[in-house]
């Protein structure tokens, strides 16, 4: 009979999680209220147990954190994926990466190099504690990853990398990763656009390449912090098209990690940088993220 039940039990979406778009929180460090898009799954509102913790961020330009639901459905494939094991119960959570007042700059999830806005301060010190003492979290960095896209792709490897004490694992899909001649030739309004927060304004050419740039390109990165949390299980998970333009900085950083002793999984398949490879590209996204919490890479 439970087989029988199975079809009707998702394709209805009667067993489903809640969605909320509309969370706010209060930081000091910004002094601005942040906003955030919440996922709870299935009957979490009737017990009282504890979930893991899934980060979502989104991708620049005009991205936002209800992408995540509108755009990827990923709250019809976390109902899906729980349903049928390959993903345990777990909370997610997509905080607001914008800056406030419809300022175009792009954040990259960062703090800005002369510290006037400190998005990352933010999230790591303030907003990660503050949503799981609101809600029903466990609250352990082995029940707490990162998911992101495109810029968001960029800042889930980073906050992996250089914070493997407060995440267990992290999924890129088309990180937004740049070689030194990308950005060194980058068009100036568009650098403007996308780092002259996080990097600095008004940079040229290989001025760019600062010390700013270096404590985020993930290149430069793997070749300085401890491998050691990184060797046991394939914590990161980078996928991405061949037709995407980060390709060639993605192909970088995955060799930098292999370097660098960096257990990781890369995959590359047809596609371009857009929903389509995206949507399709979740599913195994997400599954690395369960495999993750549930601890079944070995550990």
């Amino acid at each position: 009979m439970a087989a029988g039940l199975a079809m009707p039990f998702v394709g209805l979406r009667v067993w489903a999680g809640t969605v909320d778009e509309a969370k706010i929180l209060q930081s000091r460090i910004l002094g601005r209220v942040v906003g955030y898009s919440l996922y709870l799954p299935p009957g979490y509102r009737q017990h009282s147990r504890r979930y893991p913790v899934l980060y979502l961020l989104h991708g620049g330009a005009d991205g936002q954190p209800a992408d995540w639901f509108r755009m990827a459905g990923i709250d019809i494939l976390l109902d899906r994926m729980i349903g049928d094991g390959l993903m345990p119960p777990c909370i997610a959570v997509a905080p607001d990466g914008r800056r406030p007042g419809g300022d175009p700059r792009a954040t990259y999830f960062l703090d800005d190099a002369d510290g006037s806005y400190r998005w990352r301060s933010m999230f790591l010190q303030e907003f990660i504690p503050k949503v799981e003492a609101t809600h029903q979290a466990i609250g352990t960095m082995q029940m707490r990853a990162l998911l992101g896209l495109s810029m968001g792709g960029h800042a889930a490897i980073l906050n992996q990398l250089q914070r493997p004490d407060l995440f267990a694992g992290a999924a890129a899909l088309s990180a937004a990763l740049r070689t030194p001649p990308q950005l060194a030739e980058m068009d100036q309004q568009a650098f403007e656009q996308r780092f002259a927060g996080a990097y600095g304004p008004d940079l040229q050419g290989e001025a760019r390449l600062n010390e700013a740039w270096r404590m985020s390109d993930i290149v430069e990165v793997a070749a300085q912090i401890d491998p050691t949390p990184f060797r046991r299980v394939p914590r990161l998970y980078l996928d991405l098209a061949s037709g995407d333009p980060f390709f060639e900085g993605n192909a970088a950083a995955h060799v930098a990690l292999d370097r660098a002793g960096i257990l990781h999984r890369f995959r590359v398949s047809e596609g371009g940088h857009d929903w389509i490879f995206w949507r399709d590209a979740l599913p195994s996204a997400l599954e690395h993220v369960g495999r993750i919490f549930a601890r079944q890479y070995g550990e």
